[in-house]
């Protein structure tokens, strides 16, 4: 994955722990829909890896 698209989802994992879900969401929705198909399988694995990220709890 592009590092701008790492940087995007990073972004929005930060915006979404800070209450600001509707910003979080367009970023990340900007960020996929620039992915190529290849790429999306890998952000997929990226935020299903980075769950706790976005929530805030638990995690690694």
């Amino acid at each position: 994955m592009r590092p701008s698209i790492q940087a995007a989802l990073e972004l929005a994992a930060s915006l979404t722990r800070n209450n600001r879900f509707v910003e979080a969401v367009g970023i990340a929705e900007r960020a996929i829909n620039r992915a190529t198909v290849e790429e999306r399988h890998e952000i997929r694995q990226w935020l299903a890896a980075r769950t706790h990220d976005f929530t805030g709890e638990g995690g690694q």
